[in-house]
């Protein structure tokens, strides 16, 4: 008897040499308390500083409702905002000014009526596009907090399937600038090296050592995503305010000796000029104007990351340095036009001639830093954008990590690694700014149009028609022009831009498609109709148990029925019998640091549905909360003891043996459905393949779990019914009409 006892306590101490998955017995780590505590103090902080300030008067009371509101303003928030938002707008005024001098035939050519004509075109399109369409307009249609082009669909798409085709235009556009912005704005900047005297011989020794910085500096950029836009923020956003400074200084610099170029905020000299022989680039002066306006787009879809009212307490103080500037540059093109110092001049950037020698050594450490902040403003957007498209189920669900405080800042592995790759692409095909420039821009005049067209049927059904109509004809005539100018680009580079936008746009169409034909044969089923069947195969002693806790994963978050694709995986083949089936879907709720479940049994103690509600920054160690779950509902008495007897790989002796099964979807070859969505469907799999599955995202592969394919329930065509004939003896040599040989 005691030996028995002693072999059964051995057994029983299996974990001794294995850690079980087990979950704390409180709801909060001591990180997670201490987060808390620090976000409360600072809640408590601002609520008396906004007591304080409203009892200050009229300005006092404004100011405490706005920082109650979503226009909420901080400092810290600010120079944040500084760091991710306005990257790519801050690196136009290294390459407008030269790209209209080259379009001119030379600075010689560049008399009173060009340089002012270019200024209006630049400042009135920084003034209509970002600021009042972005801005202004833009940044007060958002969805819950969230910007760009996906989240303003997912506010109109109920009025109107035919919206998904912009949203999705616009948003692979957008995708495929993420790709050459950090390559364009990073290689720019890294060969403004080559003009700084002692590093001429060496860059003349090794063509290749630009394009090998640029690599460097890239792949470091694309690791520390994963610390969060925030931490990044902090650092890029004091760099930036230098850097805003610096081109403000500059340019009044060079002001101060012809303040005369204002006339240019007259639109007068731009639409004359535009139109005026003495313009030698014709339409395609558009294109050099466009690039002053190419962070635009990312500033609204950054909108979440840092908050709308941060974006309106910053963008003043930006656009008055980008002004001050783009007329500098202008100031000084006028004041040496003339010289034979410059007409002679094979390329010349009126950015760095017009600094004295000294100055321009830090104008290169600036820009070389404004380059990468200009590549990160658009990687956060990406990330953005992506995590939009999966809410729409027009990509697939991937690992999504939250680094910092707040949702808005997210990181994505898999498109962190994917952005990477095929920018180190881009590097490798075009290998210099200069090339990498004639694809950059077409791809976000695209996005900028579609944004247009959605913006306007937000406005219409916003009981604004007539503004609607104004605001869609006035854009999409700027814009318009943008993309044709955009569109001489075309065959020198532009034809990149427009395949990535291509093969991005495939992937939402294929997915979306597929994912409509899934849910168009999803069913599920109420509690009388699975309940009997379930209780009968429990209670069954003739079929062995498959497991004891056979544990299904389900997208389905309702509690009260039963995905068939669960039920037909049980009774699948052989039977899985087991002494509980559970039902678990998991969702992720806007706070940080949740951790609830429900459950409900259907009054058996023998089939449980599960809804675990996990915060947005909480790890979703599956099994652990699987394991805890257990144990509460075996306290309880809902679910009979599993007194496991053998050691298994979780070492809890308390709780039954468990398997995880995971269904996937397969069309059958005699399915009848299009050719489309059968390609469709084909795609969304290879897809999914390469994304990823949740295996891994819950922390289930080291369990073994079981991947079931079931085939996807369209309608079938039946094939034709066989004929039997009489059995032939395959063996024996049939002779029959065969004539004699002679």
């Amino acid at each position: 008897m005691a030996k028995a006892r002693q072999e059964k306590e051995a057994l029983l101490r299996a974990d001794t040499f294995t850690n079980a998955p087990k979950v704390s017995r409180r709801t909060l780590t001591k990180e997670e308390r201490q987060e808390l505590v620090k976000q409360a103090e600072a809640k408590n902080k601002e609520a008396e500083k906004l007591a304080n300030t409203a009892a200050r008067g009229r300005f006092g009371r404004w100011w405490a409702r706005l920082q109650s509101g979503p226009d909420k303003v901080t400092w810290g928030m600010a120079i944040v905002a500084l760091g991710v938002v306005y990257g790519d707008i801050g690196t136009s005024p290294l390459y407008t000014a030269q790209t209209f001098l080259s379009g001119q035939g030379g600075i010689g050519n560049a008399d009173r009526e060009a340089v002012l004509g270019m200024l209006s075109l630049v400042f009135w399109s920084i003034t209509l596009i970002t600021t009042v369409k972005y801005v202004l307009i833009a940044m007060r249609i958002d969805n819950n907090g969230e910007g760009g082009i996906f989240a303003l669909y997912s506010l109109i798409r109920r009025y109107g399937a035919w919206l998904a085709i912009p949203a999705m235009i616009g948003g692979a556009a957008f995708l495929a600038d993420s790709v050459l912005t950090p390559a364009v704005s990073i290689s720019s900047a890294v060969e403004g090296l080559q003009t700084l005297p002692p590093l001429e011989g060496l860059f003349n020794e090794n063509p290749s050592l630009t394009l090998m910085i640029t690599v460097v500096i890239i792949v470091v950029l694309f690791m520390v995503q994963s610390r969060g836009t925030e931490s990044i923020g902090k650092v890029f956003g004091s760099m930036v305010l230098i850097w805003f400074s610096f081109l403000a200084v500059v340019g009044i610099v060079n002001l101060s000796n012809d303040w005369t170029v204002f006339a240019a905020l007259n639109p007068v000299y731009g639409i004359q000029f535009l139109f005026s022989p003495h313009n030698a680039a014709g339409i395609a002066l558009m294109g050099t104007v466009f690039l002053s306006t190419t962070g635009a787009e990312a500033l609204y879809s950054d909108m979440g990351h840092v908050g709308r009212g941060n974006i309106y307490f910053t963008w003043p103080f930006i656009k008055i340095a980008l002004v001050f500037n783009y007329f500098g540059q202008g100031a000084w093109i006028l004041a040496n036009n003339r010289n034979p110092e410059y007409t002679t001049m094979k390329t010349l950037n009126p950015f760095f001639q017009m600094m004295t020698p000294n100055v321009r050594y830090i104008a290169v450490i600036l820009s070389v830093t404004a380059g990468v902040i200009a590549s990160q403003a658009l990687i956060t957007g990406a990330f953005t954008m992506v995590s939009e498209a999966t809410r729409l189920n027009w990509m697939p669900h991937l690992q999504v990590r939250y680094p910092a405080r707040t949702r808005g800042q997210l990181y994505i592995p898999v498109v962190n690694g994917v952005l990477c790759v095929a920018t180190l692409l881009v590097l490798a095909l075009f290998k210099d700014s200069e090339h990498i420039s004639a694809a950059y821009g077409l791809a976000l005049t695209i996005t900028m149009i579609t944004t247009t067209v959605l913006l306007a049927v937000y406005i219409w059904h916003d009981r604004h028609r007539v503004g609607a109509i104004v605001f869609l004809l006035v854009f999409l005539a700027i814009q318009f022009m943008f993309f044709i100018a955009s569109m001489a680009k075309f065959l020198h580079g532009g034809w990149f831009t427009m395949l990535l936008t291509i093969a991005i746009l495939f992937v939402m169409y294929t997915w979306n498609e597929g994912t409509k034909l899934e849910r168009a044969q999803r069913r599920h089923m109420q509690r009388q109709d699975f309940l009997p069947t379930l209780e009968k195969l429990h209670g069954d002693f003739r079929i062995p148990y498959f497991a004891d806790n056979i544990v299904y994963l389900t997208s389905d978050n309702i509690m009260k029925r039963l995905d068939t694709d669960i039920f037909f995986s049980i009774f699948a083949d052989h039977p899985k019998r087991a002494r509980a089936w559970w039902a678990v879907s998991v969702e992720t709720t806007d706070e940080p640091f949740t951790r609830e479940y429900e459950v409900e049994n259907f009054g058996t103690n023998f089939l449980f549905r599960v809804r675990i509600r996990l915060g947005f920054k909480v790890s979703q160690s599956i099994p652990a909360y699987l394991h805890q779950i257990m144990h509460d509902l075996s306290k309880t008495g809902e679910l009979p003891q599993q007194k496991s007897l053998y050691p298994k790989v979780d070492a809890d002796p308390n709780i039954g043996t468990i398997r995880y099964v995971l269904i996937h979807k397969a069309l059958m070859p005699e399915s009848k459905v299009s050719a489309r969505g059968a390609l469709s469907l084909s795609v969304k799999y290879a897809i999914r393949h390469v994304a990823g599955s949740p295996v891994k995202w819950f922390g289930l592969a080291p369990y073994n779990p079981l991947v079931e394919v079931q085939p996807l329930f369209v309608s079938t065509r039946r094939p034709p019914r066989l004929k039997r004939t009489e059995r032939i003896d395959r063996d024996e040599p049939i002779t029959a009409n065969i004539p004699p040989v002679k």
